[in-house]
């Protein structure tokens, strides 16, 4: 197996913070994650200042999606929408994520989701976020996961790129947490496979 690629990442639940974007990016985290829209109408205002504070540091930055069930076109509108206003769907930006950890949320949802967004935005890459028991148990990648839909699993084995699962679509890994998720590329993706 060829040398894992050396990009780092970072993903931030609700009210998660990096202290120091600077000093992220200098320790090679090259692309960050920030959840800060939830359901329909929410969003986390603090989650938009990590956001620009992490753009500022020259991290490629994406923004996340909390979903809820029901809904689902108005939860991508609102995704959209957000996105737009916070600048957060430029050309080499970390693509949106959906987190899809909410129980209810199902393939069903997923696959409609990634409809509404692409028809919202007008960009077709998506990265889907989820733990390693629903991966195993719960979701149906093959229903819906398509040549632009990046799989991103949560399984903090300490192993960053070797998840301990395999999809053709999956290409990132969160390996550790605590303050914040830390991630890796999952081989053969690279970075420019999860930007848009």
């Amino acid at each position: 197996m060829p040398e894992q690629d050396t990009e780092r990442g970072v993903d931030l639940s609700l009210h998660q913070v990096v202290p120091d974007w600077p000093a992220a990016r200098a320790h090679a985290v090259s692309f960050a994650s920030i959840t800060v829209t939830e359901s329909l109408n929410w969003t986390d205002a603090g989650a938009a200042r990590q956001l620009g504070a992490a753009q500022q540091a020259g991290i490629h930055t994406g923004i996340r999606h909390y979903a809820r069930p029901g809904a689902v076109h108005d939860q991508a509108e609102h995704l959209v929408r957000t996105g737009r206003l916070l600048g957060a769907f430029a050309p080499g930006a970390l693509a949106p994520t959906l987190d899809v950890e909410a129980t209810g949320v199902d393939d069903r949802f997923i696959k409609s989701w990634i409809k509404a967004v692409r028809h919202a935005s007008g960009f077709r890459r998506v990265l889907v976020y989820a733990g390693y028991e629903q991966w195993l148990h719960r979701l149906h990648p093959d229903k819906w996961a398509d040549s632009e839909v990046v799989l991103w699993l949560v399984r903090h084995n300490g192993i960053p790129g070797r998840p301990g699962w395999f999809h053709s679509r999956l290409g990132l890994h969160q390996h550790s947490g605590g303050e914040y998720g830390v991630d890796a590329l999952v081989y053969p993706f690279t970075l420019a496979d999860v930007l848009l």
